[in-house]
Formats: structure tokens, sequence, C-alpha cells
């Protein structure tokens, strides 16, 4: 459920007043129709009317084709690895440029994952410049300006917040090979429906191409998911579907594969037939796949032979179906 008062987007909270004016508006927690409202007192101290660096944000994404989202209900399932994974396929096609930001401001790991730790963002007169992992594939992340690989983020959603808005309104892609045109911008997100994503879905409203949700096939993940699917559906967030990450263990000798997080429910399958959405793949566990991500490089590259590798290349061709499919 999305907090009361604070809807995604500017959309109207489901608990408002029959007659709600909408928090963007310049009369909202003012108007007659705010009286008795209980998110009458947020919304009147809000400022009003539209967040006036929305097109500060459109002005510096103009060139981006796809926009994608990477969302988890909980932590843990894999959603920054999958998200890597899928910046280095998309970027095995040297004619499409790939744009990664990382808005898990409390738990940077993709600088670590895509092999540019010791990497730092520089300033100039027209932004931050990315870091470039390859010709055509470049990060953002906060885990470039902090002191050292201990330091901990501890901020309130505002200042995280205000970061995931300078990532989008401040970051110079013109540097890219092809003078600022992204194909694809992944937005690595972190787990859950908070301020974070409230932020992110904000910023980018009516222009996010679609989301994937990553799980696991147990149940006390499945049961996050869900919430995750509502907010989608809450904030207006196309899905394009839900990978199963860690379906199984593959042995890396025999490729035999178990069961290591049991299906109690159906797993993602199940849930995608429950709500009617597509399972887009099932990824089994690899222990290279860690080894891969610890070592900054692609899995995919390194381990073709692997039955997690090809459950990858099947997924990223049916995203890129999908968006494609959207133009």
């Amino acid at each position: 459920m999305v907090e009361a008062g604070v809807p995604p987007g500017g959309a109207v909270p489901e608990n408002a007043n029959e007659h709600c004016p909408g928090p963007e508006s310049e009369s909202a927690g003012r108007a007659d129709g705010c009286a008795g409202c209980p998110n009458q007192e947020i919304c009147a101290s809000q400022v009003a009317g539209p967040d006036p660096d929305l097109p500060l944000v459109a002005e510096r994404l103009r060139n981006v084709r796809h926009r994608l989202l990477i969302l988890s209900g909980k932590g843990g399932v894999g959603k920054s690895t999958f998200t890597s994974q899928l910046a280095f396929a998309l970027a095995s096609d040297e004619d499409t440029e790939v744009g990664v930001v990382d808005i898990d401001i409390c738990g940077p790991s993709l600088p670590l994952i895509m092999g540019c730790a010791d990497e730092e963002m520089h300033r100039s007169s027209n932004g931050w410049s990315p870091v470039y992992v390859r010709d055509n594939l470049s990060l953002v992340s906060i885990g470039f300006m902090l002191p050292s690989d201990e330091a901990a983020v501890i901020w309130r959603g505002p200042k995280k917040n205000g970061m995931i808005k300078q990532f989008l309104k401040d970051v110079d892609w013109a540097g890219s090979a092809d003078g600022g045109r992204i194909d694809y911008l992944l937005v690595d997100t972190p787990p859950g429906t908070s301020d974070e994503h409230l932020s992110i879905v904000q910023l980018l409203k009516g222009t996010i191409t679609g989301a994937v949700i990553v799980t696991t096939p147990q149940e006390v993940a499945l049961q996050d998911v869900r919430k995750e699917i509502d907010f989608c559906r809450k904030a207006g967030v196309p899905i394009l579907g839900v990978v199963e990450n860690m379906s199984g263990f593959v042995c890396p000798s025999c490729h035999g594969e178990s069961r290591i997080f049991y299906p109690t429910s159906g797993g993602a399958r199940a849930l995608c037939d429950e709500l009617g959405l597509p399972l887009l793949g099932s990824i089994p566990l690899d222990p290279r796949i860690g080894r891969a991500c610890d070592a900054g490089s692609s899995f995919l590259d390194t381990c073709a032979d692997s039955p997690a590798a090809q459950a990858y290349a099947d997924i990223i061709v049916q995203l890129r179906r999908l968006v494609e499919g959207q133009e």
C-alpha cells in the first residue's frame, strides 16, 4: 500500500475525499473538498504545483529511448546482479548505448559488480560525467562519491530524493559514443516501495517504458513481490514481466540441478498466472555468477556454457522484443 498522503507521480491517494483537487494542485490541503481528509495536513505542507525541476529532467533525458526500472519487493533476490548482467548483455551490441542509474542510495553495489569501484564521477560545466564501464556502457552511483568502501550513507528521505533528482537532471550523457543518445537506461532500485521508488516514478512521470520485477521462488519473497506489483499498478508503471532468480542450483561439474529455495506456493509462475503477468524466465543458481560479480565481469561472457547464462540470454531476448515492440 502506498503511504497515505504521498502518492506516486501526483496520483490521488485511495483514501482521499471524493472531491480531492489532487496533491499537485495549488489548493491541495486548502480546498473545501479537503476538509476532514486524512491527508489534509500532509498535502497542505507540500510545495504546491508540479516539481519545477521536471522540465530539466525531461531535457536532460530527451535522447533516452527506453527507461526500465528493475524492482524487487525483498532484498537479496539478485536484483542488482540481474541489472548488471542485463546491462552487459545489452552493451554487447556495439551499436546499443546503455546507461545505468543506481538509486540504491544506502546500498550501492553496482560499482563493484560492474568492475569500476575504484573510479570517480567527475563534474564539469555540463554536469556530472558517468563512469564508463565500456565505450557504450556507463554507470551513475553514489558509490563513486563515498570516501571509502566502508562508509555508510545515513540519510533521511528528502536527502536521498535530492540525490536521485541530481542523478537524473545533472548527469551529462553527451560523452557517450553516440553523442548523448541512450538506447536503454536501466534504473536499479532498492528493495521495497519507499522514498526512492516514489521519487523515480514522479521524476520520470509518464515516460517509464516498464518495470522488470525480480524474485526468488519461496513464498516469503513472493509475498513482498505482490506489494511491488500493487505499487506499480497504483503508480501507473507498466510491468514488463517477472524474473524468477535462484530457481534451482546448477552443479558446475555435472550441470545437475536441485532446488534450494523451494516454491511452496508454486513460485513465480503461479504468481504470474494469478496476477496476469508474463513470466520472463527462471534463472538457476550458479556459483560462478557470484564470482563474476565479485570480479566485475560479465557472467554471460565468461560462462556462456552455463544453463544460467542461457536463461539470462532468453530473458534478454524477450525483454528486447517487448520493449522495442512498444515503439
